[in-house]
């Protein structure tokens, strides 16, 4: 007779309120349920969303265990069951990496063709599972307390809990779990977005605020579907050796700049703007100089990076003379009907995704990646778990 599925101690980085701190505790983690696999992650990486979480972002649940991107495998061993009975499209061995949202291609929102959001697997700001419970408990003192998780999952841990219908497996061995690891969120918003959330035509004008991982790989998105002008900002200077590397033709530094930026990439355009903008910075002032960096009327504004704000300005007038500007996440990509599309361009080596992966850390250090977030050499920090 087959053992029955037991709880799991490991390690993990839990959150302990706003602001932090992050510790590394021993944690908890219970078996799946009917429709859900239980993952020993690989490795893991972290986005900028990550430390926003860490502030109160989207809603303030402690303890909470964090983290979003990450590539796992679903490991069996004496006493390990990563697999509830409901998941009928993964086995045990699969290596998979968990994804913000669903796609269960029967809803309304699914069947229109217009959108990536699925009603029936929806985005969870919840923390918990779709149930509404933890899979994650942790001490605190000589207490046992649930443990909230990020969004779907939480991948800065050994091992952790996700729905099936939020993962999506891939060929083992052939992609570097490292890059599989921003494909699960950063690489796809950002190219996701050229391909999805305003596509990037031959011959066409594009601007990218914010250089970090997203815009980085908007960039590449950019230059693969064909724009001709491609306009990366940031007020980094040190972005812009990589970002022409990898497709920026004409660089603004931000950083004190004496106009708006609308102005200087209209000034680029022959006073047009461009077709498409991504903002990927998240930096709230720079998502209403987007809409207004577009061809009024036909261009699009995209915004793609994460702030902590209830709100933001947008210029009315611009707004009523045809600008557009809309929100994304994982670029409107489709975790079941577009990214496996992905992957195999990624298999095929078609993507410069290593040139982001600038720093690494094992879990144990997960601090330290907060501080070389900060250094502007750094890009994407890879954590290794195992």
């Amino acid at each position: 007779m087959a053992k029955a599925p037991q709880v799991i101690t490991c390690k993990a980085a839990v959150c302990w309120g706003v602001g932090g701190p992050v510790k590394i505790e021993e944690v908890e983690v219970e078996p799946p349920r009917p429709s859900e696999i239980r993952v020993k992650m690989l490795c893991a990486s972290i986005c900028r969303t990550d430390i926003l979480c860490i502030n109160g972002f989207p809603t303030g649940l402690y303890p909470r265990v964090l983290g979003h991107e990450g590539v796992g495998e679903l490991k069996k061993n004496s006493v390990v069951e990563s697999l509830g009975e409901e998941v009928k499209d993964l086995q045990v061995g699969d290596t998979v990496i968990p994804t913000t949202l669903g796609e269960c291609g029967e809803c309304g929102s699914c069947e229109s063709g217009r959108t990536n959001f699925c009603q029936k697997y929806p985005i969870g700001a919840t923390g918990l599972m779709p149930d509404g419970t933890s899979r994650f408990t942790v001490r605190e003192g000589n207490k046992r307390t649930p443990a909230y998780q990020f969004l779907s999952c939480a991948t800065w841990c050994e091992y952790m809990v996700v729905d099936a219908n939020y993962a999506v497996k891939i060929d083992a061995g052939s992609i570097p779990p490292p890059q599989a690891s921003i494909i699960s969120c950063a690489f796809t918003s950002g190219y996701g977005a050229t391909w999805k959330a305003a596509p990037v035509t031959v011959g066409s004008s594009v601007a990218v605020f914010g250089l970090g991982p997203v815009g980085l790989s908007a960039v590449q998105g950019a230059r693969m579907h064909g724009a001709a002008k491609i306009i990366g900002v940031d007020k980094n200077e040190r972005r812009r050796k990589i970002a022409s590397e990898l497709g920026v033709t004409h660089f603004i530094n931000s950083e004190g700049l004496e106009k708006p930026v609308s102005e200087v990439v209209k000034e680029l355009t022959d006073g047009k703007g461009v077709d498409a903008c991504f903002e990927c910075s998240g930096y709230a002032p720079f998502m209403n100089q987007a809409m207004k960096a577009v061809v009024q009327g036909k261009g699009k504004a995209v915004v793609l990076g994460a702030g902590k704000y209830d709100s933001i300005q947008l210029d009315f007038v611009d707004l009523l003379f045809g600008g557009s500007i809309t929100g994304s996440i994982f670029g409107g990509v489709k975790i079941k009907s577009d990214l496996p599309h992905l992957l195999h361009k990624c298999q095929n080596k078609e993507f410069e995704i290593d040139a982001l992966l600038t720093h690494e850390v094992p879990l144990c250090d997960i601090n330290k990646a907060f501080e070389m977030m900060k250094e502007p050499d750094c890009i994407k920090v890879v954590v290794k778990i195992s």
